[in-house]
C-alpha cells in the first residue's frame, strides 16, 4: 500500500479523525507535565491522582453528570488528603500517596461492583478513544489545550518550584500557591485524559515521555521537546494501529512509548561517548 494511501485511508472516517486529534492532544499535555513530574520526583503522585479519580467517575455516572467533573472533585480531594496526612503525621510522602490512592481506588472498585457493568469498568479503566463522542472530544481537546498553555506560560515558575522551591520563597514567589496550582493542573489533565487512555494507562503517559527525554538531555527546554515528540509519535502510531490491527488504542500508545524508552536506554548504554 502506498504511504499516502496508508496515511489518508483511516482519515476518511470521522471517528478516526477524532481519535488521532484527541490522542495527540492528550499526548502533548501529559508529556509536558511528565517532564515536571520527573524532575520533581513526583511520578508516584501522577499514579496516586489517576487512581484516586475512580470513585468520582462512578459517582458522576450515578448522578448523570460528565465524568470529568466527578473525577476532578475526587482528584482534588485526594490531593488535599495527601497534604493533610503528610503535614500531620511522621509518615513519608510516598507512603501517604500509596495509602490514599489505594484506598480511593478500592472504594471505586467497590462502587463499580455494585452499580456498573464489567463493560463500563473496562471503559473507565482503559479508555476508548475510538468510541469518544463529539462533546467528549471537544471537552478533552479544550481542557488539555488550556492546561498545556497554562503550564508553558508559567513554566519558569514551575521550574523554580521543581528545582529550588526555597529559592523561590526567598525571591518572593508564593510556593504554597504554586504547589496547589500545579496539582490542580495535573488533576485537570488526568481527568481530561480518562476518556482516551483510561485511568490505568494515563499513569504510563505521565511517566514515560519525561523519563525518555531525561535520558537524552540535561537541558529542560530540550527535554520538553523530546518528550512531546516521543509522545506525539506514540499517539499517532497507537491511533493508526487501532485501525489497521484492531488493537486497543491506549494500550498501543503506551506500548510504543515503553519501546522507545527501552531503545533510548540501550542507546545511552551502548554509545556512552555519543550520549555525553
Amino acid at each position: 500500500m502506498p504511504l499516502v494511501e496508508f496515511i489518508l485511508e483511516p482519515l476518511q472516517y470521522e471517528f478516526m479523525v477524532k481519535a488521532v486529534v484527541v490522542s495527540v492532544v492528550v499526548g502533548i499535555t501529559l508529556a509536558i507535565l511528565s517532564c515536571f513530574l520527573i524532575l520533581k520526583s513526583w511520578a508516584l503522585l501522577g499514579d496516586a491522582i489517576s487512581h484516586a479519580v475512580l470513585p468520582g467517575v462512578v459517582l458522576a455516572y450515578l448522578l448523570g453528570i460528565p465524568f470529568g467533573i466527578g473525577a476532578f472533585v475526587a482528584a482534588m480531594l485526594a490531593v488535599v488528603l495527601i497534604g493533610y496526612v503528610k503535614n500531620n503525621t511522621k509518615i513519608k510522602e510516598d507512603a501517604v500517596m500509596g495509602i490514599v490512592f489505594t484506598t480511593f481506588f478500592a472504594l471505586g472498585l467497590i462502587m463499580i461492583s455494585k452499580v456498573i457493568s464489567s463493560t463500563d469498568l473496562t471503559h473507565v479503566l482503559f479508555g476508548e478513544v475510538l468510541g469518544i463522542s463529539d462533546s467528549e472530544a471537544w471537552y478533552t481537546v479544550a481542557t488539555l489545550s488550556l492546561v498545556s498553555l497554562a503550564v508553558l506560560t508559567f513554566r519558569r515558575v514551575f521550574m523554580v518550584f521543581c528545582f529550588d522551591p526555597i529559592h523561590g520563597k526567598v525571591v518572593g514567589l508564593p510556593m504554597g500557591i504554586v504547589h496547589y496550582v500545579f496539582l490542580m493542573l495535573l488533576a485537570i489533565a488526568i481527568t481530561g485524559s480518562i476518556q482516551t487512555v483510561g485511568i490505568i494507562l494515563v499513569i504510563a503517559m505521565l511517566i514515560t515521555p519525561g523519563s525518555t527525554a531525561f535520558l537524552l538531555t540535561k537541558k529542560f527546554s530540550t527535554m520538553l521537546w523530546i518528550a512531546v515528540i516521543v509522545s506525539v509519535f506514540a499517539s499517532l502510531v497507537g491511533a493508526y494501529a487501532s485501525y489497521y490491527f484492531d488493537a486497543a488504542t491506549g494500550g498501543t500508545i503506551v506500548f510504543v512509548q515503553g519501546l522507545i524508552f527501552m531503545l533510548v536506554m540501550l542507546y545511552t548504554k551502548l554509545l556512552p561517548e555519543t550520549y555525553r
